[in-house]
């Protein structure tokens, strides 16, 4: 929590990614039967992750710690993708993982460019910096939004694709991380409304300058590829689409039941047609007798 802004980004971009990189690299991959034991295991701590870190960032008053809360939130989403067990889990999971590298990477920017102008990071000692920084507000907004998950940003798709792969192996697993969605929302624009919204009540925090041409270079890279990412997806999934192909090759070996039930649809339709078939032709009999 006391690292500069530059070991905050990388910590969030880089470092936090050493768990989901071991379970794809040696855990799923080595041990396919030994992670499906332990999956509902994976799952209970996933969902405890999502959804308590959530409501622990809802009654921060620090903004460095409720973007470090909400990143530990974004991580429990990557291991229910992952002990999904299936195509769309991992994919999910491997989006989400670059999304949250750039999305709470820009947030703690964010954080960084008012703690050099006020040196504190409590959220009570600022209010209505839209007033007086607008440029910084719409850029805060808009990694805001991303991190929520809005649709067309990163995350948004990192986060459908795991909730897609997780549905398959467990509905309730699904329903208690959609959940975090909601949570982050609440907790995101709760932060955003304190800060950016709302009266100017402190002198110090209605004087400071808007953002920099230096930082607004550093900022704008960020909402291109966090943009980027969630419209053209394909562009950072079809690199890893034949590694992560092999590596569920290699679980469905270990074979996760789920509890969805679903059905293809074309066997659900062939079998509706089989059966308006039969009626036609039973139809024909009787009139050719009558």
């Amino acid at each position: 929590m006391q690292a500069p802004t530059a070991g905050s980004v990388i910590l969030a971009g880089v470092l936090l990614k050493m768990g989901g990189y071991g379970f794809i690299r040696f855990s799923l991959p080595m041990f396919p039967e030994a992670s499906a034991m332990f999956a509902p295991l994976v799952w209970g701590l996933s969902m405890a992750a999502v959804v308590l870190t959530s409501l622990v960032a809802l009654v921060q008053s620090d903004m460095k710690k409720l973007i470090a809360y909400s990143s530990v939130a974004h991580m429990g989403i990557v291991t229910i993708g992952l002990f999904a067990f299936n195509r769309q889990g991992l994919e999910g999971s491997m989006v989400v993982m670059l999304a949250h590298g750039l999305v709470a990477g820009a947030l703690f920017l964010c954080v960084g460019v008012i703690y050099d102008r006020l040196h504190t990071r409590e959220i009570s000692r600022y209010g209505g910096l839209a007033i007086n920084m607008p440029r910084y507000a719409l850029f805060f907004m808009f990694f805001t939004m991303a991190s929520v998950g809005l649709p067309s940003t990163a995350n948004f798709v990192g986060e459908f694709l795991s909730l897609q792969g997780i549905y398959k192996a467990s509905s309730w697993v699904a329903f208690v991380g959609g959940t975090g969605v909601i949570l982050g929302a609440a907790y995101m624009l709760y932060l955003y409304r304190r800060v950016c919204f709302g009266d100017q009540k402190n002198a110090d925090a209605a004087a400071m300058p808007d953002l920099s041409l230096r930082e607004i270079a550093l900022m704008a890279p960020l909402v291109v590829a966090t943009l980027w990412m969630g419209i053209y997806p394909e562009t950072f999934i079809a690199p890893m689409r034949a590694d992560i192909a092999h590596l569920d090759a290699r679980l469905a070996q270990a074979g996760v039941t789920g509890d969805a039930k679903l059905t293809a649809g074309h066997k659900v339709e062939a079998t509706e047609e089989g059966a308006h078939g039969e009626t036609g032709h039973e139809a024909a009999a009787q009139g050719s007798e009558k």
